[in-house]
């Protein structure tokens, strides 16, 4: 299982809260696993230069044709604007097609705790795709 581990971005303010995305994605084929795998690699590159970014890890579990980030940010905007940025605006809207699911949590945390574990990241996300809210 390929994975990026968290690389920190930015150093929070003390007492600073962060804004925490974990995402995953599936892949409709296995075609589509090396495509979705190198747009998903430019996206992240770019997160390590992102305004307002504090860190991000990705793991890609590529026979699984699963996809899974992890980003903290100082803003909710700085976020949002990162989505809005070329290259990951036209990364997401072109690899569409090739997702077959895909599900999204958002929560906040005290920057301190930084970077937050997968596992809470994994079962925000299994609560979200379960609740549907």
């Amino acid at each position: 299982m390929p994975t990026l581990p968290w690389t920190t971005v930015d150093e929070p303010a003390p007492g600073a809260e962060a804004v925490v995305m974990a995402s995953r994605f599936e892949v409709r084929s296995l075609k589509d696993v090396p495509r979705f795998l190198l747009k998903s690699l430019g996206a992240w590159r770019q997160v390590t230069r992102a305004p307002g970014a504090y860190g991000a890890s990705l793991v890609a579990q590529p026979l699984r044709r699963t996809f899974w980030t992890l980003s903290a940010w100082e803003s909710e905007e700085a976020l949002y604007r990162y989505a809005r940025t070329e290259p990951h605006r036209s990364v997401m809207t072109g690899l569409r097609s090739t997702t077959k699911a895909s599900a999204f949590a958002f929560w906040r945390v005290p920057a301190a705790g930084l970077p937050v574990d997968w596992a809470d990241a994994r079962r925000r996300l299994a609560e979200q795709e379960r609740t549907g809210a």
